[in-house]
């Protein structure tokens, strides 16, 4: 799984011209699925995303979490994550998952980012054309990749 987080004053998601999901402080979550990914990349993702100290204390250091601040989450599908550019100038996704197996694992990445953080997640909707609207404090923007972990 690879995800972009970006830490935000406020995410919204609209899809056909009607807001479908809205934060305030918080991070906006942009997330890619593989066919190999797995529980334990699930797992290593979300105790990560949760814990991450990308927010501001009273001294100006990023030491605190989405959970110490009590912020909000805005997950969004993006396959586009997992974009190749190695040949010619047409991106292939030949390693993101097909839907049949990238659904599951997206419901299941929120539901446990749910039961981390103890309150509600807000979502995209998977497969959509959505536009995101975002401001980006910091900018504070990080790349993670499960396949990457030790």
């Amino acid at each position: 799984m690879r995800i972009l987080i970006q830490r935000v004053n406020g995410a919204s998601v609209e899809i056909d011209f009607k807001i479908k999901a809205n934060i305030h402080k918080g991070l906006l979550i942009f997330v890619g699925i593989e066919e190999t990914d797995t529980n334990e990349d699930i797992e290593w993702l979300t105790n990560k995303i949760v814990n991450l100290r990308v927010f501001n204390d009273e001294q100006g250091i990023m030491n605190l979490s989405v959970k110490d601040i009590n912020g909000e989450i805005l997950v969004v599908s993006q396959f586009t994550l997992h974009a190749s550019t190695k040949k010619g100038n047409r991106p292939s996704y030949i390693q993101a998952a097909r839907p049949e197996i990238a659904i599951p694992f997206y419901e299941k990445f929120v539901k446990q980012l749910e039961q981390l953080l103890k309150k509600p997640i807000e979502t995209g909707t998977f497969g959509a054309d959505m536009k995101i609207a975002l401001v980006n404090d910091g900018p504070v923007t990080i790349w993670m990749d499960s396949k990457n972990k030790l």
